[in-house]
């Protein structure tokens, strides 16, 4: 496949505003295109799991892939390559060349909103399967786009927070799956975070950009920034940041570059280098657009609906399985009655922001199980517990009463206005519910109304809720019902409509009409550039007896008439979400009291849990069986039939530790950070201590489940762990593994490493090593992995080099990092690299 032009020859020939023009997006998905240079367009879309886009236009379908955590689960590399290709599938299909993921920071604190978007707790597991999922990508011609470079591991305040973190933290921990993907993968683009590091942008950090990212680590590909996410004009350019994103540019324009220039900040050299960049960039992925439209897909569309059933069913944890009481064959559960109770008629399939797929379809557990056991089985159903955050939004869906536009067509009417409009623009009908996007492009600097005729279904005192972007007022029949006098108090909460909204009560008549008002200014001042002026408003409403309804008492009474009952709960894409930490470890709406009360009614209570991080289990003795599902995508009903029935084998390992208490987790205390002079700083003062590294140093009582835990249907026996020297830096690790148990299933074994003499100032021991065998019953294997002794290495910040201790060092083998089976002691020579 030859190349669509030469890339210095291009350079050469373009001038310098046009080399300005490619160092920043031409639209929000779009980088500049020069056509009569050649030069063609990169279309860049959100895909964590699954192609968003573009960017949300909610008309477009996209494959609604497991998220990044569950694929964790799996500790499967064949399955995270296999969802990386699915993903580059969908891309192909929407004439994507680059996806924006995957996230490889780290689940730093149990609060973190975004965590379910990332992998894992441990760099060594975060890297071996991200670099499997850029793979896949890359393999079929779509970039990927590592992010978010680095230490982004909170929501709040992200675009300003400083990031206080030692290097050997940075290197050990932060960077190390970056640079493991770096180094296999080789993805072709990184994406800088919106945080500073040590007092430094991420955009504009020489010593990250420059020194390890292009340097040690010898990559070579394209820096862009996060949306909105640069904050300088010589400094990023300087640096290494290529690409300003999105477009048009905000910083990078003609007049900001060129002043730079002839002020001696910036040279030409560097225009060039930043330019050559984004040229090569271009070059290579529209040149295999083209090679790649000659091709088929890469997968059919059923076996992508396979692979995201298998590979979400696979990464599902078992924590608890009192008496057996899983799988629910046809022949344990015929003739009685289940109640379902909780979100099984939602499926909880993805968080929120930009992992927010708009999928075709969506398969319930309740659809799922009652199509895995057939019409002999009664199932009941109790939602027990509301599952938004906040209201939904006034909807012309008629579930709350009927909504007109001015127009007298089902529906809202939108009014903009602003200075230079000669007369108001104005939208009718289209709007599906009271709420627009915020952020729109055609509302920038505009004045913002949206206006209906409703008729409620019932009378009473019903729920409202009202946020804006910037200041918003709600009247009803002319009159001020509510006021938002200034901004957002959440802006990135607020454009993920995450941030709590106060609400109000206003007293309606069932079959009366009344005109609602609705308006937003735009923002001023807001503090985020991207949403500078840039109007939206949501409204909510609930009819009273909606809000209020005993939702609790409807789901103990359900459960007391069943013989079984199953609780699925959970977060919605509201609660874990892109622009917004999570308020509390516990589940929201009461969900503890609700399994607490259903579980005290019917002493077989299975729990299906979908959160993409741990959380508080006060009800945990209380129950049967507990199944955590995280976030498992589309097929996620049919997905959780297969490992309650026993369709699948449950096989899923815990990626995170599962903490009994808040208060007891690494980051308590330096989580989301202190404000100093109103600006935000975090201290990651646990160091390398994150995750298992510091629960192995407190009391096991401390902890439900630790990493590396979960149960099967089957039995897995080991022999005799034997290890081998290969060489300096390489051991070979072999163990006998026997399926000792009546059901085929797959089995993890886990390897740890550390210093059989412990140390303060390194963690006790590190998964080093790990693979996934599968066996039929009674069918034994020999399990043979590698251990690389850099993977144990800690970064000496004196000697600026990593180094292994001459000593001993111990072998685990364990089926969790809590419960180790057997040891072997390695002899090692002291051993150092440079970065």
């Amino acid at each position: 496949m030859a190349p669509q032009f030469d890339v210095d020859t291009t350079l050469e020939a373009l001038s310098l505003d046009e080399k300005i023009s490619l160092l920043a997006g031409a639209s929000f998905t779009e980088t500049k295109r020069i056509p009569t240079k050649g030069v063609l367009a990169i279309k860049a879309l959100d895909g964590p799991n699954g192609v968003r886009g573009p960017a949300t236009d909610s008309s477009i379908y996209s494959n609604c892939f497991p998220c990044a955590c569950s694929i964790a689960a799996t500790f499967d590399q064949a399955i995270a390559y296999r969802i990386g290709r699915g993903i580059a599938t969908d891309a192909r299909a929407k004439d994507a060349h680059c996806l924006l993921g995957p996230t490889v920071c780290m689940h730093r604190h149990p609060l973190g909103g975004r965590n379910f978007e990332a992998f894992s707790e441990d760099p060594l597991l975060t890297g071996k399967l991200a670099a499997q999922y850029v793979k896949g990508l890359q393999d079929e011609g779509i970039s990927a786009t590592i992010k978010h470079f680095v230490a982004n591991e909170q929501e709040t305040r992200r675009t300003t927070v400083d990031v206080i973190i030692s290097e050997r933290a940075l290197r050990e921990i932060y960077l190390r799956p970056f640079e493991i993907v770096a180094r296999e993968a080789k993805p072709w683009a990184f994406m800088t975070a919106y945080n500073s590091v040590n007092g430094s942008h991420c955009d504009s950090n020489t010593w990250l950009l420059k020194q390890v990212l292009r340097g040690e680590w010898g990559w070579d590909g394209l820096v862009m920034s996060d949306w909105g996410g640069t904050n300088s004009v010589a400094a990023a350019l300087n640096a290494g940041l290529d690409l300003e994103m999105p477009g048009p540019p905000k910083l990078r324009k003609f007049a900001s570059v060129q002043s730079a220039l002839k002020n001696g900040e910036i040279t030409e050299e560097v225009i060039n280098e930043r330019a050559r960049n984004v040229l090569t960039f271009t070059n290579k992925l529209t040149s295999l657009a083209a090679d790649r439209a000659m091709r088929s897909p890469a997968v059919g569309e059923r076996e992508l609906q396979a692979q995201i059933r298998d590979a979400a069913a696979r990464g599902m944890v078992l924590l608890k399985n009192e008496n057996s009481i899983l799988p629910l064959t046809r022949q344990k559960v015929q003739g009685t009655k289940i109640a379902l109770v909780g979100f099984s008629k939602d499926a909880l399939a993805h968080g929120g922001g930009s992992a927010a797929v708009h999928s075709p379809y969506k398969v319930t557990p309740w659809d799922g199980l009652r199509a895995a056991l057939g019409s002999d089985i009664e199932f009941t159903f109790a939602l027990g517990a509301h599952r938004e955050r906040l209201l939904p939004p006034l909807d012309k869906d008629g579930s709350c009463g009927t909504v007109y536009g001015s127009d007298g067509q089902p529906g809202f009417s939108r009014i903009l206005y602003g200075e230079g409009m000669e007369a108001p623009t104005i939208s009718h009908g289209h709007l599906q519910s009271m709420y627009t996007p915020l952020g729109s492009q055609e509302s920038l600097w505009r004045t913002l109304e949206i206006v209906t005729n409703f008729t409620p279904l019932e009378s009473g005192n019903h729920y409202m809720t009202c946020s804006g972007l910037g200041p918003s007022r709600t009247y009803i029949d002319g009159e001020l019902v509510f006021e938002q006098s200034g901004n957002s108090d959440d802006p990135m909460g607020s454009l993920f409509l995450a941030a709590p909204e106060k609400e109000f009560r206003y007293c309606f008549q069932k079959n009366r009409t009344y005109r609602v008002r609705v308006c937003s200014e735009p923002p001023v001042n807001i503090g985020l550039e991207i949403l500078e002026g840039r109007s939206g408003v949501r409204v909510g409403f609930s009819l009273e007896s909606v809000h209020d309804a005993d939702l609790q008492g409807e789901a103990v009474l359900v459960a007391k008439e069943a013989h079984l009952a199953i609780v699925f709960s959970g977060h919605d894409s509201s609660f874990e979400t892109e622009g917004r930490d999570q308020d509390s470890f516990n589940l929201p709406h009461d969900q503890d009291g609700l399994i607490a009360a259903v579980s005290e009614a019917n002493s077989n209570t299975i729990v299906v849990n979908s959160t993409g991080v741990p959380i508080a289990m006060p009800w945990l003795d209380q129950v049967s069986a507990v199944v955590q599902a995280w976030f498992p995508g589309q097929e996620c009903g049919n997905a959780i039939a297969d490992i309650l029935t026993g369709a699948i084998n449950p096989e899923g390992r815990l990626p995170v530790t599962f903490p009994k208490r808040i208060e007891d987790t690494p980051a308590y205390g330096n989580f989301p950070g202190t404000y100093v002079d109103e600006a935000l700083k975090v201290t990651y003062a646990e160091g390398v201590f994150i995750g298992y590294r510091h629960f192995d140093r407190l009391d096991r009582e401390k902890v439900n489940f630790p990493f590396g835990y979960g149960l099967s249907y089957s039995t897995f026996e080991f022999g005799t762990m034997r290890a081998v020297q290969l060489g300096e830096g390489v051991s070979s690790v072999a163990v006998d593994v026997m399926n000792s148990g009546s059901m085929d299933g797959r089995t993890l074994v886990q390897i740890y490493a550390g210093r059989s003499h412990p140390s303060d100032e390194h963690p006790l021991k590190a998964l080093v090593a790990f693979g996934k065998f599968r066996l039929q019953a009674g069918e034994s294997t020999s399990a043979r992995l590698l251990v690389t002794w850099r993977d144990i290495a800690y970064f000496d910040e004196v000697q600026k080099r990593w180094v292994v201790d001459e000593g001993d060092y111990v072998l685990y083998l364990g089926n969790s990092a809590a419960d180790i089976l057997q040891t072997a002691t390695v002899p090692l020579k002291r051993m150092s690299w440079k970065p």
